[in-house]
């Protein structure tokens, strides 16, 4: 099939096919008396690429980091061919699982490609749980800046956990006074069981 008619049922540009097909990523020959490219088609079309990007910070103060941080992963999903379908920004801590704008993130079904900076942009924890979900639903994590040091990563779970316990402690800690003024206030009403 032609180039032009295989843009047409991927559903991107004739320049992104052609761009595709100079890369390499195409399967095909160019006629040489007429110059037109021709696909082989293998029935197994390539999808188009449509990429969600995700970017988080664990502050307000680092606000100004986020849209930084959005424009980086834009920038680099344009380099690589990707039509950005949308882009979300979010304020709230990696050890947060009830982060609402990721939870409808990985619900949407308008992309393949859920785009972030790091993985702990994602979650502190338990990375390989999102990325399974993804792939069972047809869609890929791409970590743009994944660390390529162990001992990095190995350092930044570590004091991620004891973030989270530390934080564990001091929410058992009000939630056990929470308890006791509770009990204190029902026998105080005479109210016991």
């Amino acid at each position: 099939m032609k180039l032009s008619d295989y843009a047409k049922k991927v559903g991107v540009s004739y320049k992104t096919a052609h761009r595709w097909w100079k890369a390499g990523q195409l399967k095909g020959y160019q006629i040489p008396s007429t110059g037109t490219i021709i696909i082989e088609s293998d029935d197994r079309i390539e999808q188009e690429r449509i990429a969600l990007i995700y970017a988080r910070v664990s502050s307000a103060e680092a606000k100004a980091n986020l849209d930084r941080q959005a424009i980086r992963l834009t920038d680099y999903s344009i380099a690589r061919g990707y039509r950005i379908y949308k882009v979300v920004k979010e304020v709230g801590s990696g050890l947060n699982d009830n982060r609402k704008l990721l939870s409808n993130a990985l619900q949407d079904s308008n992309y393949n490609i859920l785009v972030a900076e790091h993985r702990d942009r994602i979650t502190r924890f338990r990375l390989n749980y999102i990325k399974l979900l993804l792939e069972a639903t047809g869609k890929k994590l791409e970590i743009v800046n994944d660390a390529d040091n162990g001992k990095d990563e190995l350092m930044q779970d570590l004091v991620s956990v004891i973030t989270s316990f530390v934080q564990r402690i001091y929410g058992l800690r009000r939630a056990k006074g929470k308890t006791e003024k509770l009990i204190a206030e029902l026998k105080t009403n005479g109210v016991e069981e």
